[in-house]
């Protein structure tokens, strides 16, 4: 004999608990892959403050910068995607925005970053291009 409370059907409060918050997994990944990437730009950022004569620039490249500016700026950046990736769990909407807008800044800056590390810069921008589909892809909380 089973008993069922009324108006409930067995495993509604687990269906609903799994939609809600965070999407059905999509932002967890967008969330776990933000905090593995910002960790990345942020041992970058670390390398080129602490000895920029690790990095070896293209000669002529178009986008040459100093190295210790760009450590700065990625060091930072790693910070605020790391915090961005941590609000995601939190199920807010902002956000999932934020998360966008940091993942393209994180692009473009690995991009830039290109001449110095290319293997580690074309890896983030691949991370990055995941977590900007993860959070497109993942269900708005008015469909869950």
């Amino acid at each position: 004999m089973t008993s069922h409370v009324s108006g409930t059907q067995p495993g509604a409060a687990a269906h609903s608990s799994a939609k809600s918050g965070l999407g059905s997994g999509w932002l967890v990944f967008a969330g776990v892959l933000m905090i593995f990437g910002g960790f990345m730009t942020l041992f970058a950022g670390i390398a080129a403050i602490a000895n920029d004569e690790v990095f070896v620039a293209t000669r002529n490249y178009v986008y040459q910068f100093d190295l210790t500016g760009w450590g700065w700026i990625h060091l930072i950046l790693g910070i605020v995607i790391v915090l961005a990736g941590f609000a995601l769990f939190t199920g807010a909407a902002w956000a999932r925005v934020v998360g966008v807008v940091l993942a393209g800044l994180g692009m473009v800056a690995n991009f830039m970053w290109l001449p110095y590390a290319p293997l580690w810069a074309i890896v983030l921008i691949a991370v990055d291009g995941f977590v900007i589909w993860a959070l497109c892809a993942a269900p708005s909380p008015s469909e869950s």
